[in-house]
Protein backbone atom coordinates (compact mmCIF):
# COMPACT_ATOMS: atom_id res chain seq x y z
CA UNK A 1 0.00 0.00 0.00
CA UNK A 2 2.49 2.94 -0.81
CA UNK A 3 1.58 5.75 -1.29
CA UNK A 4 4.19 7.84 -3.43
CA UNK A 5 4.51 11.60 -3.92
CA UNK A 6 6.39 13.11 -6.90
CA UNK A 7 8.35 16.87 -7.19
CA UNK A 8 9.71 18.34 -10.37
CA UNK A 9 9.96 21.14 -12.13
CA UNK A 10 7.25 22.26 -14.12
CA UNK A 11 7.04 22.01 -17.91
CA UNK A 12 8.07 18.63 -19.13
CA UNK A 13 4.98 16.74 -21.32
CA UNK A 14 2.48 14.31 -19.81
CA UNK A 15 3.97 11.19 -21.72
CA UNK A 16 6.89 12.05 -19.19
CA UNK A 17 5.26 12.21 -16.46
CA UNK A 18 2.93 9.31 -17.34
CA UNK A 19 6.28 7.19 -17.58
CA UNK A 20 7.53 8.54 -14.31
CA UNK A 21 4.13 6.84 -13.05
CA UNK A 22 4.54 3.60 -14.79
CA UNK A 23 8.21 3.22 -13.82
CA UNK A 24 7.73 3.62 -10.27
CA UNK A 25 4.29 1.49 -9.97
CA UNK A 26 6.42 -1.04 -11.96
CA UNK A 27 9.46 -0.80 -9.77
CA UNK A 28 7.39 -1.35 -6.52
CA UNK A 29 5.71 -4.10 -8.26
CA UNK A 30 8.93 -5.73 -9.04
CA UNK A 31 10.88 -5.01 -5.62
CA UNK A 32 7.80 -5.02 -3.10
CA UNK A 33 5.41 -7.09 -4.74
CA UNK A 34 2.66 -4.58 -4.77
CA UNK A 35 -0.46 -5.77 -5.48
CA UNK A 36 -1.81 -5.08 -9.38
CA UNK A 37 -4.14 -1.80 -9.38
CA UNK A 38 -2.31 -0.68 -6.26
CA UNK A 39 -1.61 3.22 -6.92
CA UNK A 40 -1.57 5.60 -5.25
CA UNK A 41 0.46 8.59 -6.93
CA UNK A 42 0.82 12.68 -7.37
CA UNK A 43 3.13 14.68 -8.88
CA UNK A 44 3.71 18.33 -8.10
CA UNK A 45 5.31 20.27 -10.75
CA UNK A 46 7.00 23.43 -9.64
CA UNK A 47 8.36 26.23 -10.85
CA UNK A 48 11.72 26.89 -10.65
CA UNK A 49 11.25 29.82 -7.87
CA UNK A 50 9.67 26.65 -6.01
CA UNK A 51 11.95 23.46 -6.29
CA UNK A 52 15.57 23.56 -5.04
CA UNK A 53 17.86 21.10 -5.68
CA UNK A 54 21.22 20.92 -4.39
CA UNK A 55 24.73 18.96 -5.47
CA UNK A 56 25.19 17.67 -1.61
CA UNK A 57 26.63 14.58 -1.13
CA UNK A 58 28.68 14.07 -3.96
CA UNK A 59 25.53 13.84 -6.33
CA UNK A 60 25.53 16.43 -9.78
CA UNK A 61 22.37 17.03 -9.74
CA UNK A 62 20.45 18.76 -13.21
CA UNK A 63 17.04 20.42 -13.55
CA UNK A 64 15.38 17.19 -14.39
CA UNK A 65 15.66 15.73 -10.75
CA UNK A 66 12.88 14.60 -9.25
CA UNK A 67 12.22 13.97 -5.38
CA UNK A 68 10.31 10.99 -5.04
CA UNK A 69 8.43 10.14 -1.46
CA UNK A 70 7.30 6.75 -1.06
CA UNK A 71 5.08 5.95 2.21
CA UNK A 72 5.00 2.42 3.03
CA UNK A 73 3.57 0.07 5.52
CA UNK A 74 6.71 -0.24 8.39
CA UNK A 75 7.19 -4.24 7.29
CA UNK A 76 9.91 -3.44 4.43
CA UNK A 77 13.29 -5.05 5.03
CA UNK A 78 16.34 -2.59 4.27
CA UNK A 79 17.46 -5.27 1.46
CA UNK A 80 13.56 -4.44 0.19
CA UNK A 81 14.10 -0.90 0.09
CA UNK A 82 17.64 -1.43 -1.46
CA UNK A 83 16.17 -3.20 -4.27
CA UNK A 84 13.43 -0.40 -4.79
CA UNK A 85 15.90 2.54 -5.06
CA UNK A 86 18.00 0.61 -7.70
CA UNK A 87 14.86 -0.39 -9.63
CA UNK A 88 13.92 3.11 -9.84
CA UNK A 89 16.53 4.23 -10.89
CA UNK A 90 17.08 1.89 -13.35
CA UNK A 91 13.52 2.45 -14.71
CA UNK A 92 13.45 5.96 -14.76
CA UNK A 93 17.12 5.84 -16.69
CA UNK A 94 15.03 3.60 -19.15
CA UNK A 95 11.78 5.95 -19.69
CA UNK A 96 11.27 8.74 -19.69
CA UNK A 97 15.83 8.85 -19.38
CA UNK A 98 16.37 10.35 -16.18
CA UNK A 99 19.73 10.30 -15.10
CA UNK A 100 20.15 7.85 -11.55
CA UNK A 101 21.87 11.09 -10.25
CA UNK A 102 18.57 13.03 -10.86
CA UNK A 103 16.62 10.40 -8.77
CA UNK A 104 16.38 11.30 -4.68
CA UNK A 105 13.94 8.56 -3.08
CA UNK A 106 13.09 9.02 0.59
CA UNK A 107 10.78 6.21 2.60
CA UNK A 108 8.83 6.59 4.87
CA UNK A 109 7.33 3.74 7.48
CA UNK A 110 3.94 4.10 8.89
CA UNK A 111 2.20 1.59 11.35
CA UNK A 112 -0.25 -0.01 9.77
CA UNK A 113 -2.66 1.77 11.92
CA UNK A 114 -2.06 4.58 10.05
CA UNK A 115 -3.37 3.89 7.35
CA UNK A 116 -7.22 4.22 6.02
CA UNK A 117 -8.01 3.44 2.18
CA UNK A 118 -11.70 4.35 2.47
CA UNK A 119 -15.10 4.14 3.97
CA UNK A 120 -13.44 5.50 7.00
CA UNK A 121 -12.21 2.65 8.46
CA UNK A 122 -8.87 1.35 9.49
CA UNK A 123 -8.37 -1.66 6.89
CA UNK A 124 -4.88 -2.97 7.96
CA UNK A 125 -5.21 -2.82 11.96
Amino acid sequence: MPLLHISMRAGKPEAYRQAILDSLYRAMREALNVPEGDEFMTISELSPANFRCGNAYGVSRSEDAVLIQITVFASRTPEQKKALYRRIAALLGESPGIRPEDVFVNVLDAPKENWSVGHGIAQFA
